[in-house]
């Protein structure tokens, strides 16, 4: 059932007021293809399966792994935290304060879910226990708008103050520390846990990506591409953050020590949203039209070209630690042969990586997958995994 509201999917839809049509519900996608399936985007069978929630118009925003096993997600109109398990049953837990606007929700180290309530009538941190127990914690400044809330290193949460330009920390007490975002009217939104023990966030007005320590310092890294809407932000597979940019179209990449890179997606005026790092080593995004899409951490802008018993490679690679570059080639039946690894350094910021192997057997048309390792018989980098590719002839 659909109708024309605001998509408050995207944070930067939810602020400026855009409305498109959608349809409420939950969706899954399952990442894997059933024999003899190809991927379609019309016709009978689909890899998507959505889920209805209980509530008419309830517009699910923020949605997160629990620690029960089930997902826990956030309905800003319909002013409750909903819980869905994996066999798609769902239970909704309306908040105490009315017209809260439930945003942002994360897990917290205590066990329970987390979450922001945006709208001026709420203005709270909220916390539910697996049981649908809900507590709520006024933030200091009135109408500060809470949007995004990610788990941090030292045991606290951190959340995003959009109106109040304001990154805010709560400890699982209750107890609440605000810290002012340098940049006047930045707008912060997406908020995510670094591997540098500290949190990056969106500065969505600012066009800037922020980083703030446990002790609340915080530097600004603006974003190359101007107006870019840079909206959601994840830690990623490679020891790097990745985030997307809705206007941009497309993806970005910061180190921790803050260099910028980007790569433009297929689909143009796609505006890519929400973003996370998948179970196989890549980064997974969403697109408003009407798009998964799946862009691999290891080797962004990689091609491969055969000639004169030369097989030569070109890619771009951002890793913080050294590691061995391998590839495996497949045809029609799988893979065959795993005849090449190279060492890489360390690479910080990303760099262009040309790798040539020769002499190299002319062995039709293939298909090389690149893979990323920590090091001659050490095993994979962790959460790096594979990359697959065109194929060459």
């Amino acid at each position: 059932m659909g109708r024309l509201i605001c998509n408050l999917g995207h944070q930067r839809a939810r602020l400026a007021g855009e409305c498109t049509t959608i349809a409420f519900g939950l969706a899954v996608l399952v990442l894997g293809w059933p024999a003899g399936a190809a991927a379609q985007s019309q016709g009978a069978w689909s890899n998507i399966t959505t889920h209805p929630v209980p509530t008419v118009n309830s517009d699910p925003a923020g949605i997160t792994a629990g620690p029960d096993g089930a997902l826990w997600f956030s309905e800003f109109l319909g002013n409750k935290i909903g819980r869905i398990t994996t066999a798609g049953a769902i239970t909704e837990y309306p908040t105490p304060t009315a017209n809260s606007g439930p945003s942002g929700i994360a897990a917290g180290p205590d066990g329970a879910l987390w979450f922001t309530e945006y709208k001026p009538d709420a203005d709270k941190i909220g916390r539910i226990t697996t049981t649908g127990a809900i507590t709520e914690y006024p933030v200091p400044k009135a109408n500060s708008g809470p949007s995004g809330i990610a788990a941090g290193p030292d045991g606290a949460l951190w959340f995003t103050e959009y109106n109040a330009n304001q990154i805010g920390r709560i400890d699982t007490t209750g107890a609440i520390t605000e810290y002012r975002v340098p940049t006047a009217g930045s707008g912060p939104t997406g908020i995510t846990a670094g591997p540098d023990d500290a949190l990056w966030f969106i500065e969505y007005n600012a066009n800037q990506i922020g980083h703030i320590t446990t002790g609340g310092v915080i530097t600004e890294y603006r974003v190359p591409t101007a107006d870019s809407a840079a909206d959601a932000i994840t830690a990623g597979p490679d020891g790097a953050l990745w985030f997307t940019e809705g206007d941009g179209d497309k993806i970005g990449r910061i180190t921790t020590a803050g260099a910028i890179t980007e790569y433009p997606v297929p689909t143009a005026n796609s505006f890519p949203g929400a973003i996370t790092a998948g179970p196989d080593g890549a980064l997974w995004f969403t697109e408003v039209a009407d798009n998964i899409a799946r862009a691999p951490a290891c080797g962004l802008g990689f091609s491969a070209s055969f000639a004169n018993s030369t097989l030569t490679m070109n890619f771009d690679l951002g890793t913080s630690t050294p590691a061995t570059f391998d590839i495996v080639l497949l045809n029609s039946t799988g893979p065959f042969a795993v005849p090449f690894s190279k060492a890489i350094p360390a690479v910080v910021p990303p760099q262009a990586f040309t790798l040539s192997w020769t002499p190299f057997p002319n062995l039709g048309t293939i298909q090389v997958r690149p893979e990323l390792g920590s090091g001659p018989g050490q095993g994979p980098l962790r959460g790096m995994g594979e990359c697959e590719y065109g194929s060459i002839a």
